[in-house]
């Protein structure tokens, strides 16, 4: 597996840039052409079967088995005329990545010939096998009995040479293994509670549904030096590595001119999407060297979260084309910027009015405040279960690193929105009937353009202009984990704020005045979530924690949050999880943050005893020898102290490092014989885990030290600068 590191360097220099050229000129010849979206629909569908299909994916109702068979035989005869051979049900376990079994269209016939078939119970359900899943206790291994079922609301797409179905992955006895099972269930629950809160203010909305766009930062390091670094390649991340003498500090790689192998991937991994029907429309350089990011315009949530999940898979292919590989660890370099997914968050009508965006009518500014506040006061009640959502052994590195928000949730609102929700909060309200008297003290909000407030790049949930963005998820991560999360706790408040505004209705008070009481009182019961300044300051540690904001730094303990008596509640509430799939899913989280740390710790003893040590040892003995030959020919003591020296510091290291090693194989085996799994994940972060920097540092001193051609790992100044 391991190239050595001169070859690899020699291998990066002699790279040349492919020619990528796109199908048109014009995107809008070719986008969305492998997706099988209205357009294809109409064009292989009866008329019928096409508005019978509209009429399940807006209404959620399920579609039946003679219209399933249509869709199918449509779908079968779309794709192959792209020459599609295979079909596959995809859908995203909580490995966290996407999963497929491709079957082939093509069925034996009894006369000895073939035939193509796709059927409607194909295209409807499909039996993976689930004990090989993670599923937290759900199944056991002689279980394996689960079921993919799909999901009209994603269109089916051409990867490839296959027909991929997007789906949901249930268990034999119905409890979700997937992401996406919850994310479909608290869309709907946020569907319903927003649309009645509407109905205060329009009864024309029918439905509401949650947007999303994703900001995805990603890495790109040359694929002969990925392979040469056995760390990289294993776990995301360089274990070892010391910092490049330039690095981000000269502030030249952000926006800057994309470098040309860079753009001609860019552009390549963009038509593949593009024909997905991924609606990419921003690239740039990001912070860090060798750091880019790119971002697609806003879908529905559901669409966009698919779209994220296969835009991943994509870069990494397309990646392969160009000698590149793909980091989305959220931290691959020490002390450079990591990357993360910002998750611009908010509600869209049926009627084309995002419910984050204040109108220029008093109504349409109470019906702002209105999903405003409750979506502050969702938070607040619920930061922890937020917090546990975002977690993982990768995030942990991220969160508060000067890169990313801290590992407090707060959210920040701009001056002018902050100013308002003071001014509601100590303003009396008026019984009187009229709307005006109601407002006397109470500031209309002015139209609030995108560029109002400036953007805090600190906070973890932060309004910018028409809709939240929740900067603190992973750059890794299924953005359905946090989104589900963060429909429910919206959707829970929302109903919550519907039954207290109806009762004070019922007691005799004005709508306007009802409405505009409950937000004053929830204005002021989340007043302590919001904060406006830097969220990296110990100054902001301290305050929140008078606040009673919670700072939980690492995942174990972060991750209680998904199995305590307040989230029970709320599940059942909602009906997003069961009490038996929040349990399987803490299970399983903690099961993947101990494993991955697990892998690190015995690939840094692999690279110390099978590379570091002895590069270290093999230049000491060089050393060594050139001063026995200074001193067989006669030159004096102080004519060799700093090779003495150079000797004792590497002796230094090499006793440091073996010794620490040692010690946490020790601590390594006496977790692996914990069977409580958040004991387990706990004993892995604070004995394993606190070995890692003191060893990294050593290694990172003989780096300095050791000749340059001796050391066996591909360099920072090497990885991160593409050639």
């Amino acid at each position: 597996m391991t190239t050595n590191r001169v070859q690899a360097l020699q291998t990066v220099l002699t790279r040349t840039i492919p020619e990528v050229k796109p199908p048109s000129d014009k995107i809008s010849d070719f986008y969305a052409s492998n997706i099988f979206n209205n357009a294809n629909m109409l064009a292989f569908l009866p008329k019928e079967t096409y508005e019978a299909v509209q009429e399940s994916i807006e209404s959620g109702s399920s579609i039946s088995r003679e219209v399933a068979e249509k869709i199918a035989s449509a779908m079968k005869a779309w794709s192959m005329s792209k020459g599609v051979t295979h079909y596959t049900h995809w859908f995203q376990p909580l490995t966290g990545s996407t999963a497929e079994k491709h079957d082939s269209f093509f069925e034996p016939g009894s006369d000895g010939k073939a035939i193509e078939r796709f059927s409607g119970d194909a295209l409807v359900q499909q039996e993976p096998d689930a004990s090989s899943f993670p599923n937290g206790g759900i199944r056991s291994t002689f279980e394996a009995r689960g079921y993919t079922a799909w999901d009209p609301s994603s269109p089916a797409f051409i990867f490839g040479k296959t027909l991929c179905i997007p789906t949901v992955f249930v268990s034999y006895t119905g409890e979700a293994l997937d992401y996406k099972a919850p994310l479909l269930k608290a869309l709907s629950i946020m569907d319903k509670a927003a649309t009645d809160v509407c109905h205060y203010f329009d009864k024309n909305i029918k439905k509401v549904s949650a947007s999303l766009g994703i900001e995805q930062e990603y890495f790109l390091v040359d694929i002969a030096l990925f392979n040469a670094r056995p760390d990289l390649y294993l776990t995301g991340r360089t274990l070892f590595g010391h910092a490049s003498a330039k690095g981000q500090q000269l502030e030249d790689h952000y926006f800057g001119s994309i470098p040309d192998r860079v753009y001609a991937y860019m552009q390549d991994f963009e038509t593949e999407a593009l024909k997905l029907g991924i609606p990419l429309k921003t690239r740039h350089n990001e912070v860090a060297p060798s750091q880019f990011e790119c971002a697609p315009i806003y879908e529905e949530i559901n669409l966009a979260i698919d779209h994220n999940q296969l835009l991943m898979d994509v870069m990494d292919k397309v990646a392969k084309r160009h000698h590149f590989k793909v980091l989305l660890h959220e931290k691959p370099y020490a002390g450079i910027n990591g990357s993360g997914k910002h998750n611009n968050w908010s509600l869209i009508t049926d009627t084309g009015k995002n419910l984050l965006s204040p109108g220029k009518t008093p109504k349409n500014n109470l019906m702002f405040l209105a999903f405003l506040v409750n979506t502050i006061k969702a938070i607040y009640e619920h930061a922890d279960l937020l917090r546990a959502s975002i977690a993982s052994v990768s995030n942990d590195h991220r969160l508060g690193a000067n890169e990313a928000p801290p590992a407090i949730i707060s959210i920040f609102l701009g001056e002018q929105l902050n100013d308002i929700l003071d001014e509601i909060e100590t303003s009396k309200i008026s019984k009187k009937t009229k709307e005006a008297e109601m407002w006397h003290s109470i500031p209309k909000i002015p139209q609030i353009l995108l560029d109002n407030t400036d953007r805090n790049r600190t906070s973890p949930f932060a309004f910018t202009g028409n809709k939240f963005e929740l900067r603190a998820v992973g750059s890794s991560a299924n953005s359905s984990n946090p989104m589900t999360i963060l429909n429910m706790i919206v959707a829970e408040q929302l109903i919550k704020f519907k039954a207290d505004v109806d009762k004070l209705i019922e007691k005799g008070d004005q709508k306007e005045v009802a409405l505009l009481t409950i937000i004053k009182k929830y204005t002021k019961e989340s007043k302590k979530i919001r904060f406006e300044g830097n969220g990296y300051s110990q100054e902001w540690a301290a305050e929140a924690e008078k606040r009673g904001l919670q700072n939980i730094k690492t995942t174990p303990r972060a991750l209680d949050a998904l199995v305590s008596k307040e989230t029970e509640k709320i599940f059942e509430k909602t009906g997003v999880f069961t009490k038996r799939e929040a349990h399987a899913r803490h299970e399983i989280l903690l099961e993947i943050y101990y494993k991955k740390l697990q892998i690190e710790a015995r690939i840094m003893c692999e690279l110390v005893t099978n590379m570091i040590i002895p590069s270290a040892i093999k230049y000491q003995s060089d050393i060594i020898n050139n001063v026995k030959g200074l001193k067989d020919i006669g030159f004096s003591k102080d004519t060799y102290e700093a090779q003495i020296h150079i000797i004792e510091e590497l002796s230094k290291h090499i006793n440091f490092i073996k010794t620490n090693v040692y010690e946490m194989t020790e601590e390594r085996k006496k977790a692996n014989v914990i069977k409580d799994s958040r004991e387990k994940a706990i004993a892995y972060d604070e004995k394993v885990k606190a070995y890692f920097d003191p060893i990294r540092y050593h290694v990172d001193k003989l780096e300095l030290l050791i000749d340059d051609a001796i050391w066996p790992l591909p360099k920072f100044r090497e990885l991160l600068f593409i050639k």
